[in-house]
């Protein structure tokens, strides 16, 4: 479901190049669930944009869900993304649109009208039924995260890509997050690849890797 071969991505510094991917190699199965950890600094969210096509690569292939990025315009990328979760730390809730329409908003660029039949499950297993005609200055960053959790799965995309989605969030809230993605992606057999600073809840997953100098690591079970 997710392919990466000698993949190679670096940014200026200064006007010198510092590499910040090297001959990155990475597979993932169809429902496979995995973490990725690694210190700051390190490439996590630029190998999460690679993936969203929100950063052009460089050198290498990368195929998610069957589609292969490389050679993409901008538009075909952006078509891409509608097809995918993504759940960043940062939100990304629309102040000027209700919870409701927020979590709905992907399934509506995708052609969906009316609501999809999962909604109301989904809301309920998040704790977010009682919220749906409120907005987001309204809420907790808690109930914020699990928004954006709702908005990524309600399309029934094949893969997500979360970018450390509890780094805001109390001990508590991140249980419940991580949580709720790992069932829910279950639930629809998707592909899952989370960044977390936490190892305590990388160690939640079936399958760890580490990125450490341009490349990824298995980390081997306690």
């Amino acid at each position: 479901m997710i392919q990466v071969n000698a993949l190679h991505f670096s940014r200026l510094d200064g006007a010198k190049p510092r590499p910040i991917l090297s001959d990155l190699q990475l597979t993932l199965a169809p429902g496979e669930q995995c973490s990725l950890v690694g210190d700051s600094g390190t490439g996590k969210t630029t190998l999460l944009n690679l993936l969203a096509g929100l950063e052009p690569l460089q050198s290498g292939e990368v195929t998610v869900g069957g589609q292969s990025l490389s050679g993409q315009n901008a538009t075909a990328l952006a078509h891409f993304r509608r097809q995918i979760g993504i759940v960043f730390q940062s939100f990304q809730l629309l102040e000027s649109l209700s919870i409701r329409d927020n979590i709905l908003l992907p399934f509506r660029l995708n052609g969906g009208r009316g609501q999809p039949d999962r909604l109301a499950s989904l809301c309920d297993a998040l704790g977010l039924t009682p919220l749906l005609d409120r907005y987001p200055m309204q809420l907790s960053g808690g109930e914020q995260q699990r928004v954006a959790v709702c908005r990524a799965l309600v399309h029934r995309p094949r893969v997500i890509l979360a970018d450390e989605p509890t780094g805001n969030l109390d001990e508590g809230n991140s249980q419940r997050v991580v949580s709720a993605l790992q069932t829910l992606a279950r639930e629809q057999d998707t592909t899952l690849l989370m960044v977390t600073h936490s190892q305590a809840l990388a160690r939640q997953f079936d399958r760890q890797l580490r990125l450490h100098d341009g490349q990824l690591h298995e980390v081997s079970a306690p």
